[in-house]
């Protein structure tokens, strides 16, 4: 048995326990919230809830840490300071930051001995693999991603941290002329604002800039500045009425050529229709914490990503299952 922790408990948390009950070879050993411990109610009988001041304490009865914090402020800090007690696994997603964030929580991992696996989910994680599989298949060619349409979480939690906000969504929305610009095997040279449009909801406090907050959201570097966004104000109840949900998906796909001179195109594409981008990501989460672990027992340390991960190290079953089955 795998024996996993959760530090934090909000949309991401409660989509990894419920991930835990559906793997044989998981066991949830306790949740951690900055909350009071009384006030939260969890669906996994008899498992603590503590402070996360309490985490130092567990170290002897958890196998790997699943760290639930926000990309924006929280894993940068929380990522190192646990991997130098836990094995862990995040699911840091500002792409331009995760080299430095990988330094970060290297230096932590490698001094306690622990393996850290960092920016594991959709994208970055599956998204992550499928460009790099595309890549090496058809080395002639181009790697294409588009989000959507669908609510980011790290975006979202990025609105909610602006002043004067006090909720907020964000959708991605695919270009539907670059999509399909992309499918003809054209190979078209597309920008970031060519590709998707960003969509927000926002609820702000009473008394609030609203034309200070649609500013800063737009000026945001690594979250909008680079789109064409569209901030919309709203009342808390139609933001609960209308945008409850969090369905997301999108799209991979290499477009390349193989042959004597480049005559056939190829287009490869890997596709995600989620109902809930936290329940899945906590799915992918969870298979890579089994492999965490495995990696941990073979005796190795340091920060590591998808990359790094033998695929047969994600799945409970057995080699001789996997090459009987799947192969």
């Amino acid at each position: 048995m795998v024996r996993i922790g959760i530090y934090g408990y909000g949309n991401l948390g409660r989509g990894v326990e419920n991930a835990i009950k559906q793997n044989s070879d998981m066991q949830l050993v306790a949740v951690f919230s900055r909350r009071d411990p009384a006030t939260v109610k969890i669906n996994t009988a008899g498992v603590k809830v503590l402070k996360v001041d309490e985490a130092e304490k567990m170290v002897e009865e958890i196998d790997v840490m699943i760290i639930c914090g926000g990309s924006a402020t929280d894993l940068p800090e929380q990522t190192p300071a646990l991997a130098k007690l836990f094995n862990v696994v995040d699911s840091f997603d500002t792409h331009a930051r995760i080299p430095e964030h990988f330094d970060n929580v290297d230096k932590a991992a490698k001094l306690s001995g622990k393996v850290a696996m960092i920016s594991v989910g959709w994208d970055p994680g599956m998204f992550s693999l499928n460009r790099l599989y595309g890549g090496a298949i058809l080395p002639d060619g181009k790697d294409y991603t588009f989000w959507g349409k669908g609510v980011s979480q790290g975006h979202s939690d990025a609105i909610r941290r602006v002043e004067g906000v006090a909720d907020g969504k964000q959708y991605t929305v695919p270009v539907q002329a670059a999509l399909d610009a992309v499918r003809s095997g054209s190979n078209p040279e597309l920008t970031t604002r060519e590709k998707h449009t960003r969509e927000c909801f926002v609820v702000a406090k009473d008394g609030a800039d609203k034309a200070a907050i649609e500013a800063e959201i737009k000026s945001m570097p690594n979250y909008f500045a680079d789109y064409d966004t569209t901030v919309n104000f709203i009342s808390q109840e139609e933001l609960n009425t209308n945008h409850a949900g969090i369905p997301h998906g999108g799209f991979v796909i290499r477009s390349g050529k193989t042959g004597a001179s480049l005559e056939n195109n190829h287009i490869i594409e890997y596709s995600l229709k989620l109902d809930s981008n936290p329940e899945f990501t906590a799915s992918v989460i969870v298979c890579f914490a089994r492999a965490t672990a495995r990696m941990s027992s073979e005796g190795m340390s340091g920060c590591k990503t998808v990359f790094d991960v033998p695929p047969a190290y994600l799945s409970a079953k057995s080699a001789e299952e996997l090459r009987k089955e799947l192969l």
